[in-house]
């Protein structure tokens, strides 16, 4: 499928949650119910909506975004569910845009993988993860197992080794 392992095991399982028996339905109906009855509206910890209003801001979902971000994703993965991909495109849209995301899969790691979004959140850029830090490139150590503070910490020692 995508040639990452990850990536591949989470479509499968993504899939394998998707195929709903009876009783699955059953169970989602009654939490639907259940939600339906809460008062409170979604959204962001930490974002409100104005000073005055204790309420949480809701996120504003726009179909276009969504819909660019499956266009450009489609045509590197076009056997992937659309709404797994609408899923994917939610993440992207808060944190980078699709843009950004096609950087990182441009860059060797597919924006679908939630390492992604960690390692940016840790100070790792796309073009971070092709630099050497000794016989391995930054995306060869985190495949490793490499912590991404790790590498950033390291990235930095040797662009303060190279400056000086």
């Amino acid at each position: 499928m995508t040639h990452d392992p990850g990536v591949d095991a989470l479509i499968r399982q993504w899939s394998a949650e998707r195929a709903e028996t009876a009783d699955d339905v059953e169970i989602n109906r009654i939490a639907s119910e259940w939600l339906a009855d809460v008062p409170a509206t979604p959204g962001i910890p930490g974002q409100r909506s104005s000073e005055e209003s204790p309420d949480w801001s809701a996120l504003e979902v726009t179909d276009s975004s969504d819909a660019s971000y499956i266009a450009a994703m489609r045509k590197r993965l076009p056997e992937v569910p659309d709404e797994l991909l609408a899923a994917a495109a939610r993440w992207w849209r808060m944190v980078g845009g699709v843009a950004e995301a096609e950087e990182w899969w441009d860059a060797g790691l597919s924006p679908l993988d939630q390492r992604a979004l960690e390692y940016r959140a840790a100070g790792l850029s796309p073009s971070d993860l092709s630099a050497h830090l000794g016989p391995y490139t930054v995306l060869e150590h985190l495949r490793r197992g490499s912590a991404a503070a790790w590498c950033v910490a390291r990235l930095a020692r040797a662009r303060r080794d190279a400056a000086s």
